[in-house]
């Protein structure tokens, strides 16, 4: 079938329409605040207590739980009543509870209701009691050092994240209200010093979406201000939280993160229940004795008794992926930099947990909080941590594509000439 050159043109500026039109479609969700990671804590992350250090607790969670150093029982203790089959399958070798230290629990029973056991230490006088599970020793199922170096270095970079656009801190008297209308992530920020003023705390954020609240300072104490709520909202009306109640069914709680880079002690108070979860890698928790927190812990040590419990309501937000570490010799680059690297340095107060947190004849101190690897975009990297930003380019993919429909519409042209003269 012969083809006019006139047919031959109409094809290839159809071609090229159709390149033209059909490339950015792959590009349609450029880079932008909303790119995250549903993954941040890692390993961390399957644990409703993840500690460094020592762990006295009693009388239960009701999730997993990770203790670097000794765990102390004795006042009787149970596990992972609240765990799904799925939740079990995901944790290191489906142990819902690890100690790297030593478990003491006297006469008292430790009952592990879902999952195994793992213990690198001694068992005191009473065996460990399995619902469906097995029990085994070994110390290093979990590197907790490595675990908490990284969990450090990515708890400062989310403190250099900028309060979200229209995010606003409210004091008022005895009650300060955090208020955000982004629908995909809320940031705040806000000093020890401001919570330990607030009897109430009301939170008001868009169901579904993430928040984090940046808490600056070495200590923070809730009982200085005998807080006894938290309030929670989705636009709708303020919801007390409890275990049994919260606002939009627990959807804002699930996404909510405290965040503590600085802090090396923090108190919650026995009068109210603390809804999210608490990342605090360098501090010791004092949980009290009454009153849970309704999310995941990541801490350096903890102590808690009576009603202070950590309840199942694993952390489900979509925080910033964290950034790459550098390697020891970066190679240099061929191609000048645009932008210079973004440095940044951990918190002056930061310290090393407790001498408590590292369990006699383990591994030696935890390093030092990581250094925030320098962005390698040509652009300065958003809020001056180590949390990457995602996209990418189709230029070059796009001017080959153009160039390949060019020269064959060129030749289908000059064919299509050259077949109409000899007609």
């Amino acid at each position: 079938m012969r083809i006019s050159a006139t047919a031959a043109a109409a094809a290839l500026g159809g071609a090229l329409v159709l390149g033209l039109t059909a490339a950015p479609a792959a590009l349609a969700a450029p880079a932008d605040s909303a790119a995250c990671t549903t993954d941040a804590f890692g390993i961390a992350g399957k644990y409703g207590e993840f500690v460094l250090g020592d762990n006295v607790h009693s009388p239960d969670a009701e999730g997993a739980v990770a203790v670097g150093g000794n765990a102390d029982f004795r006042g009787g203790f149970s596990v992972a009543n609240e765990l799904t089959a799925a939740e079990v399958g995901a944790l290191p070798g489906r142990a819902s509870l690890v100690v790297r230290g030593s478990l003491l629990n006297g006469s008292s029973a430790t009952v592990v209701m879902k999952g195994n056991a793992v213990v690198g230490g001694k068992v005191g006088d009473t065996p460990v009691s399995l619902h469906a599970g097995t029990f085994s020793q070994k110390a290093d199922l979990i590197d907790f050092d490595g675990e908490f170096a990284k969990l450090r270095s990515y708890s400062s970079a989310l403190a250099g994240e900028a309060t979200t656009a229209g995010a606003t801190v409210t004091p008022d008297g005895s009650k300060l209200t955090l208020a955000g209308s982004d629908s995909t992530r809320n940031v705040f920020n806000v000093t020890a010093a401001q919570l330990e003023q607030a009897k109430d705390i009301y939170i008001k954020v868009p169901a579904g979406s993430t928040t984090i609240v940046n808490v600056s300072g070495a200590a923070y104490d809730m009982a200085k201000a005998g807080t006894t709520g938290f309030f929670l909202s989705d636009g709708q009306s303020f919801v007390l939280d409890d275990k049994l109640q919260s606002a939009a069914g627990g959807k804002v709680r699930a996404k909510l993160l405290w965040n503590f880079p600085e802090a090396t002690t923090i108190t919650k108070s026995s009068k109210a229940a603390w809804p999210g979860s608490v990342l605090a890698p360098q501090a010791h928790l004092e949980l009290g004795t009454a009153a849970p927190i309704n999310g995941s812990v990541w801490v350096a040590s903890l102590h808690g008794s009576g009603g202070a419990e950590t309840h199942h309501f694993p952390f489900t937000g979509c925080l910033p992926e964290p950034g790459k570490t550098p390697s020891a010799t970066p190679t240099p680059s061929s191609t000048p930099e645009t932008t210079p690297p973004v440095e940044s340095t951990p918190p002056a107060s930061a310290t090393p947990p407790p001498a408590s947190s590292t369990p006699t004849g383990e591994a030696s101190e935890p390093a030092a909080p990581g250094t925030p690897a320098p962005s390698q975009s040509t652009s300065p990297a958003t809020g001056g941590g180590d949390l990457a930003s995602t996209g990418s380019s189709g230029t070059v993919p796009l001017v080959i594509g153009t160039a390949v429909v060019l020269a064959a519409g060129t030749g289908l042209v000059v064919a299509a000439r050259r077949r109409s003269k000899r007609a």
